[in-house]
């Protein structure tokens, strides 16, 4: 009977430590400001590293992905002349046919004929994913990057990360004219490119009810750009 309590005690406990791993941080926290919390870069455990560069193809410009990178004490011996790291991967970013992905800090670009290396932005951010759009390059000679990116603390936790509203950013291939498209403190859903127009269209949801959270009763927003043109004008339309 004593072993049958104490069993019962143990799974009620776990029940317990389940349910509340299971509570999820809203996306957004309000305090009244409107403003998302200043993030600092404070983490003396992280150092900064680069990949190999890489160039799209038709292009005049390297981009080097850079992200920090975790050192972990389990599995690291450091000795001085030496260190052992076969637990640890200095590969921080995949490419696929025309697009990066990772959790980056900045992307670099470099002019190929040029020891020149530029930031895509000064701010803190977490860029998940850069395409270059090849068939609107091949069209129009615009050569533009899309990203998916944090660029704001919104739930207050003092970090950027996946638990943040995403947003979405244009670019020059040089890494110029770095400008968002998506309005703060609305989380992007997805983007698509209608190559036949060279327009990109895109959904975001907004918090109209402001409970943290993005549900059925928030409204979603529909935009689109036109990417022939050199100016980037955000044309919002009502498809329901």
């Amino acid at each position: 009977m004593k072993k049958l309590h104490i069993t019962l005690i143990g799974i009620a406990i776990l029940f317990l430590t389940s349910c509340k791993e299971e509570v999820e941080i809203p996306k957004v926290t309000y305090d009244g400001t409107g403003k998302s919390k200043q993030i600092t870069r404070a983490d003396s455990t992280q150092i900064q590293i680069a990949d190999l560069p890489l160039q799209m193809e038709g292009t005049d410009y390297l981009i080097h992905p850079v992200a920090d990178l975790s050192i972990r004490e389990r599995g690291v011996k450091s000795r001085y002349g030496s260190s052992s790291v076969n637990d640890l991967s200095f590969t921080i970013s995949n490419y696929g046919e025309f697009e990066i992905t990772g959790f980056l800090q900045n992307l670099k670009f470099q002019k190929v004929d040029s020891d020149s290396i530029r930031k895509l932005t000064d701010k803190p951010v977490l860029i998940q994913t850069a395409t270059y759009l090849k068939s609107v390059a091949d069209k129009t000679n615009n050569q533009i990057m899309v990203y998916t990116m944090v660029d704001m603390d919104t739930n207050k936790d003092g970090k950027l990360d996946t638990s943040d509203i995403k947003a979405l950013y244009l670019s020059e291939i040089s890494g110029e004219k770095f400008t968002k498209i998506s309005s703060d403190f609305q989380e992007l859903i997805d983007w698509k490119l209608i190559s036949s127009k060279n327009r990109l269209y895109y959904r975001t949801v907004e918090d109209t009810n402001k409970n943290g959270e993005f549900d059925k009763k928030d409204v979603v927003n529909y935009y689109y750009i036109d990417l022939s043109k050199k100016e980037w004008e955000i044309i919002g339309y009502e498809p329901v």
